[in-house]
């Protein structure tokens, strides 16, 4: 493939003790592709090394994000394919190839990450609960949605750049763009190693609800009766529990029962509204790569 053909993007935050390892071992590998480290405002040698490893290196004045890093290598890359990888060597460069063998059959290949890989078991449970809701959401069974390895077409990547956080959450809402939008996905089982040298960066709570939040974001832009429409028939269904209970033990209708039929009927409807809103949004926005 010709250097313009792919564009390897590696964020990296304080990483100068693995960054140079990785750039070289992709080197080495790859020597005709674009390798892209996004130096996010590291305090340490992370943009020096990796530079001096062959890497194209693009700094950030101050430590901004893991997603702003990635957003700024999309915007700086030249490559047709896009694949992004962490720099902290838990990613095997040899497996770059492995999912280059389905672009472009697919828009977007993820390297899902075997059972048992999380160091801590709160961490696995989350990734668990945050796979089953993004997959709810898509209607697609997700792998891995936080997986950090994945290659991706660039048009793509463009496309939903105005969406993507500055946190690490950026793989949750690429991967449920794409599926919500109809474009194709395909998982991977890797290798992926334990890191070994410095900590992880992610912060279980604080991330973890910022996961949580941009799932609702995605589902609330793409299918929002995946979150109106429940929430409606629990509603109703609390009314209407409440009623036969009211019913049986004083023979009459309250007010609460009303009050919960009432909102359960306005909920539903906002989700139908909102429904709309979305599938014109959509329609403009595929519409608008004609013109």
């Amino acid at each position: 493939m010709e250097k313009t053909e792919v564009s390897i993007i590696i964020p990296a935050y304080n990483e100068a003790q693995t960054i140079g390892d990785v750039v070289a071992k992709i080197m080495s590998l790859y020597p005709d592709f674009e390798i892209i480290v996004v130096n996010d405002g590291s305090t340490d040698d992370t943009g020096a090394v990796a530079k001096a490893a062959g890497a194209l290196v693009y700094s950030h004045p101050r430590n901004i994000g893991n997603g702003a890093a990635v957003k700024s290598g999309i915007r700086f890359a030249s490559g047709k394919i896009l694949v992004f990888m962490d720099g902290d060597g838990q990613h095997e460069p040899k497996e770059i190839a492995t999912l280059l063998k389905y672009i472009p059959e697919f828009e977007m290949v993820v390297g899902a990450r075997p059972k048992g890989y999380q160091a801590s078991w709160g961490r696995g449970l989350a990734n668990k609960i945050y796979n089953w809701l993004a997959s709810y959401v898509a209607k697609f069974p997700v792998q891995d949605l936080t997986s950090g390895f994945r290659a991706v077409k660039s048009e793509i990547a463009r496309n939903f750049l105005y969406l993507l956080p500055n946190t690490y959450s950026y793989p949750t809402t690429i991967t449920l763009s794409v599926l919500r939008s109809g474009r194709s996905v395909k998982y991977l089982p890797i290798k992926a190693e334990k890191r070994r040298k410095g900590n992880s960066k992610i912060k279980i709570f604080q991330d973890g609800i910022r996961f949580f939040l941009i799932i609702t974001k995605i589902c609330a832009l793409y299918s929002p009766l995946r979150i109106f429409l429940p929430i409606s028939f629990m509603i109703f269904c609390l009314g209407l529990g409440y009623y036969l209970y009211t019913f049986l033990s004083w023979g009459r209708f309250t007010n609460m029962s009303a009050l919960l039929f009432t909102t359960s009927i306005l909920i539903f409807m906002m989700g139908l509204i909102s429904e709309q809103i979305s599938q014109m949004r959509f329609e403009r926005s595929e519409g608008d790569k004609f013109f």
